[in-house]
């Protein structure tokens, strides 16, 4: 609920009641990203450590209201979204040529890493089926978010700013929806996956081998890994 009245609604309804007490599409745009800059701000605060994803979109909205402010440019201001998408996109794809693929990385941070379920999870990395798991995760989700930061482009650019504010509001719940669904699909198939090799290798009487799904339950909401 917070994120719908912080990021969608509230920015929508202070958008438009500010057009509509005569204030300037740039006025109406900064002021309305004050809703999802404070959520941001706040969840920083509250869990005490640095979100990279979190600091990625203050970073657009701040620099999206500056540039707008100073250029006096609405589709500038609404262009601030594009930033932070792309941005992630990019360390995701550009993630998959160092050590360990960004959305491992987060995953592992979602468990804390010095927690016994992290330990575990760490551990589960010298699997080639595990680390395969977050490589074509990593690559549908960086492919996912860069098609949104091109859509965004193309929307800001050809729609009208009062259209543009509210479909660009929702896109990216619609698309991070979209995502997390194929997400809990492709773990749940690739822990069935693995739960037949394990059963293979029992009946030949060897485990040498970890099964394909092992470690994916925290992509299906958090459940402890296989």
């Amino acid at each position: 609920m917070p994120t719908v009245v912080f990021d969608i609604v509230g920015p929508l309804v202070v958008y438009y009641g500010l057009k509509g007490a005569g204030l300037s599409n740039v006025t109406a745009l900064v002021i309305s990203g004050v809703l999802p800059a404070f959520r941001v701000v706040g969840g920083l605060v509250s869990h005490h450590r640095i979100d990279a994803i979190g600091v990625l979109v203050l970073a657009g909205i701040v620099v999206g209201s500056a540039v707008g402010v100073v250029s006096h440019s609405a589709r500038l201001v609404l262009l601030e979204g594009v930033v932070p998408t792309a941005v992630f996109a990019v360390v995701c794809l550009g993630s998959l040529a160092t050590s360990r693929p960004m959305m491992y990385r987060i995953a592992l941070g979602f468990l804390g890493p010095e927690s016994t379920r992290g330990q575990e999870f760490v551990d589960l990395w010298r699997h080639e089926r595990f680390r395969h798991v977050f490589r074509v995760i990593t690559v549908v989700w960086g492919l996912a978010y860069l098609l949104e930061a091109a859509a965004k482009a193309v929307i800001v650019s050809s729609m009208s700013i009062s259209s543009a504010k509210a479909v660009t509001q929702v896109l990216p719940y619609g698309v991070g929806g979209a995502v997390a669904l194929w997400n809990v699909w492709y773990a749940k198939r690739r822990r069935a996956e693995g739960e037949r090799i394990r059963a293979a290798a029992l009946q030949v009487g060897s485990t040498s081998d970890a099964p394909a799904g092992l470690g994916v339950g925290v992509l299906e909401g958090g459940r402890d890994p296989v």
